[in-house]
C-alpha cells in the first residue's frame, strides 16, 4: 500500500489504492481545480471532496489505454479515448510519484488484458450493442438459475447424507451395515455429482461473465466521459449566462467588481459526515422538570377569504395582499430586449423579486422580537443567551420558501416601522452605500433592549445555485444588565436557480459573544444533504461561560422551533472523527425557547409572507418621503401590475444612474481641493465601539424628532 507523504494525500488509504489531491485543468473560466484522485484496480477516478467518494464519482480513466505525457513543472497530460485530461501536483517530487504509480498500473492493466479481438483496441465502445448486451443478461440469468438449483439439489443431498452417517453411528448389529453403506455410499455419490455440476455451472458463470466484462467496461466508460463532457456544457453554459445576468444586474447595483471567478476554489460540502461535536443524553432521574416556557398564538386574526383593499386585524393591520399573478418568465423575453441596447441598461424584471425592499427584509428579523423582551427580564447570562441564540435562528424561519429577490434599495432609501404601541419598539434603516450595498438598521425598545447593525450584501454564482452571504455584525445590548450581544448572519443558498423548482438553504456557523463577561453560543446550520441521516434545516448548538465550561445545549430547526436542555454533567467520549473525541453533556429535558407561527391563510399566493411581513408594506401616514412603502415599482408589484411595476422600475433605475454620475463628477471636482464630497447618510454615521473596537454606521439621532414635526427637508427626492 502506498501513500503520498504530502498534505495532500490521503490519511488513511484503502488497500492497493493510490489517493491524493491534484489540480485539474477545468475550463478557461474556473481554470485548474483542486481533485481527489483514487488510483485502483487500473482505474483512475476523482471527486470534488473525500465526501463523495460514498455516493458521486466525477469521472473514471482507463489506464489499460492511457497515454502518460509529462509536461513542465508539476504537470502531466493523460490521453485516453481521444480526451486530454491536464493536471497538476504539488510538488515535483508528488507529480514523480503520481507518473510512477500511473506508468505501473498501466503496466499491470496491460497485463491483465484479454488477448482476443475484443481487447479493447478499437477504443471506447460509442453505441454499446443492446441486443447483444440482452443476449448475454438473459444467459446470465439462465446460469444463475442453474447456480440455485444446483445450490438447492447439493442442500438436500447434504442432509440426506448427513442423516445416513448418523445412522451408521447409532448401528447396534453388525448385520446392519451393509445396508447402511450402500446407502452412504450411494447419497455420497449423488452429493458428488451434485457438487461437481455446481462447479461446472460456476466456472460457465465465471467465463461468461469474464467475456463480456471488457465490452460493458468500455461502455461504461463512454457513459461516464458522455456524462462529465455534458456536465462541463452545462456548467460552461452556466457560467455564460451568469456573466449576462451581472450585466443585468448593475442597473440594480450590483457591485461592479463582482464576478464568477472570484472565489472559485471556495467549494460547498455536503455536511454527510459532519456531526456536532457533543453528545446529548437525557437525564432520566429529572424528567420530573420538563416544561415550557410559553404558549404561542397568532398576533394577527385572519378574515375568512377573498381580498379586500384594505383588510385588517383585529389589531388594525392589514392581514391579506393581492395574489401573486401566474406570470411565467421567459429567459428570451428578457434577452431580446438587449437587441441594439446597452446591456448596463436593462434593468431585471420584477418577475424575479417580492414587493418588499431590502430594508424591509432586515426589519422582518423582528417577527419575534418578544424573545428578546423576554431575555430582558433574565437574571441569568447564561439563559439570556439561550434566549439570544433563539432569536438569531429564528430571523431565518421565514425565508423557507422565499426564494423570490428583495428590491436593491436606492442610495437614502429609509424605512422605518414604529411598533411602540404593540411591541414596543421603534426601528430605522437607511441604504448607507451604493456599491457596494450596504444599509444600517437601529432598533430601541421600550421593553429594555437596542439592537442596531451594518449589513452589506455579497453574491457568488456556483453554476446551479446563488450563495448570499451577509456581510457584518449584529448588536445588541440589554439596558439593565449591559449586556453585549455581537453575531453575523449565515449563508443562504438558493439552489435550481436556472433548472427545477427553486429552494433555499441555510448553511454555516453563528458565534453569539457577550462581550461583558465572555459568554459564547455556538450556533451550528447543517447544510441538506439527500445523504444525510439528521432532520432537514438541523441546527446545533452549545451556550458556554467565559471559561469555556457548558451549561445548555441548543437544538431545533432554523424553520421550526428551537429547545434547550441543562447540562448537569460531561464527559469526554469517544467516536469522533479524525481521532477527536466527543464531548458528551447529559441534560435535564429540553425546554421550548421559540416556535414558528403558522403561516396565515393563502400564504403560498401572497409570496409566503408572514403576519410581520404583510404589514411591512403598508401604506401608513406621516413617514419620510424616502420610506420604501412609497416606492413607486413596488408599490405596482404588489398590487400584482408587473408590467407597470417594470417600467417604472427602469424609470428608477435610470434616475439613479444620472444621479450617480453626477455624484462622480462633483467628486471629482472636489477632490481637486481636498474637499470631501462622498454620500453621507442622513440618519447614520460611523463611529467606533469602544466594547468591540468595530467601526460601524450607527444611528445619530433625529429622525423620530423630524416625523413628529413632520419636518423632511433634509430628505432627497430619491422616488
Amino acid at each position: 500500500m502506498r501513500t503520498l507523504p504530502s498534505p495532500s494525500a490521503a490519511q488513511d488509504p484503502g488497500p492497493d489504492a493510490y489517493k491524493g489531491w491534484l489540480f485539474k485543468w477545468t475550463n478557461y473560466l474556473k481554470g485548474y481545480q483542486r481533485r481527489w484522485f483514487v488510483l485502483s484496480n487500473g482505474l483512475l477516478s476523482y471527486y470534488r471532496t473525500q465526501a463523495e467518494m460514498a455516493h458521486t464519482c466525477r469521472g473514471t480513466i482507463t489506464l489499460a489505454t492511457v497515454h502518460i505525457e509529462v509536461g513542465d513543472t508539476c504537470h502531466f497530460v493523460l490521453t485516453s479515448g481521444g480526451r486530454s485530461y491536464h493536471l497538476k501536483a504539488y510538488s515535483e517530487g508528488e507529480c514523480q510519484r503520481w507518473v510512477s504509480a500511473l506508468q505501473q498500473a498501466k503496466a499491470n492493466a496491460t497485463q491483465m488484458m484479454p488477448h482476443s479481438d475484443d481487447s479493447g483496441d478499437e477504443g471506447p465502445l460509442g453505441q454499446p450493442d443492446r441486443a447483444l448486451i440482452q443476449g448475454a443478461l438473459k444467459t446470465l440469468a439462465s446460469k444463475l438459475e442453474d447456480l440455485s438449483t444446483c445450490n438447492e439439489l447439493i442442500g438436500k443431498h447434504g442432509a440426506a447424507l448427513q442423516r445416513s452417517l448418523s445412522e451408521l453411528e447409532d448401528l447396534r448389529a453388525p448385520s446392519d451395515g451393509v445396508d447402511k453403506l450402500k446407502t452412504v455410499n450411494e447419497r455420497a455419490t449423488l452429493f458428488r455429482i451434485t457438487s461437481n455440476a455446481m462447479i461446472n455451472a460456476c466456472q460457465d458463470f465465471v467465463d461468461l461473465a469474464e467475456a463480456h466484462s471488457r465490452r460493458w467496461q468500455r461502455a461504461l466508460q463512454y457513459e461516464r466521459e458522455q456524462r462529465h463532457h455534458l456536465e462541463e456544457t452545462i456548467e460552461h453554459f452556466m457560467q455564460m449566462l451568469y456573466k449576462f445576468y451581472i450585466m443585468l444586474t448593475q442597473a440594480e447595483g450590483t457591485p461592479e467588481g463582482e464576478s464568477s471567478e472570484e472565489n472559485e476554489d471556495i467549494e460547498f460540502f455536503d455536511a454527510m459526515e459532519d456531526s456536532p461535536a457533543f453528545i446529548t443524553v437525557p437525564a432520566d432521574d429529572h424528567s420530573q422538570h420538563r416544561s415550557i416556557y410559553m404558549d404561542h398564538i397568532m398576533r394577527d386574526h385572519m378574515i375568512a377569504s377573498g381580498f379586500q383593499s384594505q383588510a385588517q386585524t383585529s389589531q388594525g393591520r392589514r392581514c391579506r395582499i393581492p395574489d401573486k399573478p401566474n406570470y411565467s418568465l421567459n429567459l428570451w423575453s428578457i434577452m431580446k430586449n438587449c437587441i441594439g441596447k446597452e446591456l448596463s441598461k436593462i434593468p431585471m424584471p420584477v418577475n424575479f423579486n417580492e414587493p418588499l425592499s431590502m430594508l424591509q427584509r432586515l426589519t422582518e428579523d423582528l417577527e419575534y422580537s418578544e424573545l428578546l423582551d423576554r431575555a430582558a427580564h433574565c437574571d441569568s447570562s447564561l439563559e439570556q443567551m439561550c434566549l439570544v441564540a433563539a432569536f438569531s435562528v429564528s430571523s431565518y424561519s421565514t425565508t423557507v420558501h422565499r426564494t423570490g429577490k428583495p428590491f436593491n434599495p436606492l442610495l437614502g432609501e429609509t424605512y422605518e416601522l414604529d411598533r411602540v404601541e404593540e411591541y414596543g419598539y421603534r426601528s430605522i434603516c437607511e441604504q448607507i452605500s451604493h456599491h457596494p450595498p450596504a444599509a444600517a438598521h437601529h432598533v430601541i425598545s421600550q421593553r429594555g433592549w437596542t439592537l442596531w447593525q451594518e449589513i452589506t450584501i455579497d453574491s457568488k454564482f456556483r453554476g446551479k445555485y446563488i450563495s448570499i452571504m451577509p456581510l457584518g455584525n449584529i448588536h445588541l445590548k440589554f439596558h439593565a444588565s449591559g449586556n453585549h450581544y455581537v453575531w453575523s448572519k449565515v449563508t443562504s443558498t438558493v439552489h435550481n436557480i436556472i433548472v427545477g423548482k427553486l429552494w433555499l438553504d441555510q448553511s454555516g456557523d453563528i458565534i453569539i459573544m457577550n462581550h461583558r463577561n465572555k459568554d459564547k453560543c455556538h450556533l451550528k446550520f447543517s447544510p441538506y444533504s439527500y445523504f444525510s441521516r439528521d432532520v432537514p434545516r438541523k441546527v446545533t448548538g452549545v451556550v458556554m461561560d467565559g471559561e469555556g465550561c457548558g451549561h445548555y445545549i441548543l437544538s431545533g430547526t432554523w424553520d421550526g422551533k428551537m429547545e434547550s436542555a441543562k447540562i448537569i454533567e460531561s464527559s469526554h467520549g469517544s467516536g469522533g472523527s479524525e481521532g477527536k473525541q466527543k464531548t458528551v453533556y447529559q441534560t435535564l429535558p429540553p425546554k421550548l425557547l421559540w416556535k414558528k407561527y403558522p403561516l396565515p391563510e393563502n400564504a403560498e399566493n401572497m409570496h409566503y409572507f408572514s403576519s410581520l411581513a404583510l404589514t411591512l408594506n403598508e401604506p401608513e401616514d406621516g413617514v419620510a418621503p424616502t420610506d420604501s412603502r412609497l416606492r413607486p415599482d413596488q408599490r405596482l408589484m404588489e398590487a400584482g401590475l408587473w408590467d407597470e411595476a417594470n417600467a417604472e422600475k427602469q424609470c428608477l433605475e435610470e434616475r439613479q444612474r444620472l444621479e450617480r454620475r453626477k455624484r462622480e463628477a462633483h467628486s471629482l471636482t472636489h477632490s481637486l481641493f481636498h474637499i470631501p464630497s462622498s454620500h453621507q447618510p442622513l440618519w447614520f454615521e460611523k463611529r467606533t465601539d469602544t466594547e468591540t473596537g468595530e467601526s460601524s454606521y450607527v444611528y445619530k439621532g433625529g429622525y423620530w424628532e423630524a416625523k413628529d414635526r413632520q419636518d423632511w427637508s433634509q430628505c432627497p427626492a430619491i422616488f
